[in-house]
């Protein structure tokens, strides 16, 4: 089939699942890792970004990223936004939870059954903060509790009291003041210490908020709460900088590091061009002779830092760009 009308199937399937299921796609074949959609809107200056990317299921670091000349607080009327909900897929097994901590997003990707098309569902997530580090690693759900209980755990009760903060009660009950939400997922990871939550605190989703648990909009955490049974692999990963195909075309997607690893991508420019190189040589001799990198849009992409997937190889430009939404 030709390539350009096997991306539109995959573009319409996509639109047709995103309006029935929020931030649910067809998962692309062997050969494409992009997936989602990137799109402008205008708006109102009644309407903060904050409030944009919850309506829209994005994470508050990744709409500033991606706006960065747009008031947060006080937009101009009409003011154009963009939405970055394009994505490449983790350079990882797509099988069961996959987080990135550099990207703040979790990818799930659930067994196929029926005959149904193979799906990837994605949503933002707040992450640790940089004193509370999200450990890395691979583990799995051992535990899902609606209208969970919180006990604080005794190291973030012992950091109230050092900041001079009042300390939380020994035990949370279920109900407003929770802050776990209504849903909760524990991780086999760190002796079941961690946990995939809601929040009653949603605009901190997409950002460092937490003491190391991951963090979901209300809305997102019931939804794969639903889907996702106990025994699933969770990855955590940490990548800024992810690479994809579109067929025979190059897409990067980069990040700011997090903070305690600025030191190591101190020269961020380096990394990508070695990033680029080790990717193009697993992908064999023949990608490395017939990839050219667009040296200029690479130093853009670099600057910018937006999390939105650019193309960076020259190769078949016209064809992909003809469909790049």
């Amino acid at each position: 089939m030709n390539k350009l009308l096997i991306i539109f199937f995959l573009l319409s399937a996509n639109v047709f699942i995103k309006s029935t299921y929020a931030e649910t796609w067809t998962l692309p074949p062997s050969g494409v890792d992009i997936f989602g959609q990137t799109k402008t809107i205008k708006v109102s200056s009644k309407d903060t970004l904050l409030d944009i990317a919850r309506q829209y299921d994005i994470g508050q670091a990744e709409i500033l990223l991606a706006n960065p000349n747009v008031d947060r607080w006080l937009p101009e009327d009409n003011d154009e936004v963009i939405l970055p909900s394009r994505y490449i897929i983790p350079n990882v097994d797509r099988k069961g939870l996959v987080i990135n901590l550099a990207e703040m997003r979790v990818y799930y990707f659930p067994e196929t059954q029926n005959g149904n098309k193979p799906v990837v569902i994605t949503h933002p997530v707040g992450i640790g903060r940089m004193d509370w580090i999200t450990p890395l690693g691979t583990s799995k759900i051992i535990e899902k509790k609606k209208d969970p209980t919180w006990i604080p755990p005794k190291s973030l009760q012992l950091d109230r009291i050092a900041n001079g903060e009042q300390p939380y009660p020994s035990i949370v009950p279920p109900g407003p003041t929770n802050p776990l939400g209504k849903h909760a997922m524990r991780l086999s990871i760190a002796g079941g210490s961690y946990l995939i939550h809601g929040t009653i605190k949603p605009f901190g989703v997409g950002m460092r908020v937490s003491a190391g648990c991951i963090r979901m909009y209300p809305e997102d955490i019931e939804s794969l709460f639903n889907k996702i049974p106990v025994g699933t692999e969770v990855r955590v990963i940490n990548e800024p900088i992810k690479l994809g195909w579109l067929f025979d075309s190059l897409f990067i997607e980069l990040h700011p590091p997090l903070e305690e690893d600025q030191e190591k991508y101190q020269d961020y420019e380096q990394k990508v061009i070695a990033f680029i190189n080790d990717f193009l040589a697993s992908q064999g001799d023949k990608r490395m002779q017939d990839i050219e990198i667009d040296q200029e849009v690479l130093k853009q992409a670099i600057h910018e830092k937006s999390g939105i997937p650019v193309l960076v190889s020259r190769s078949d430009i016209e064809n992909t760009l003809a469909i790049n939404p």
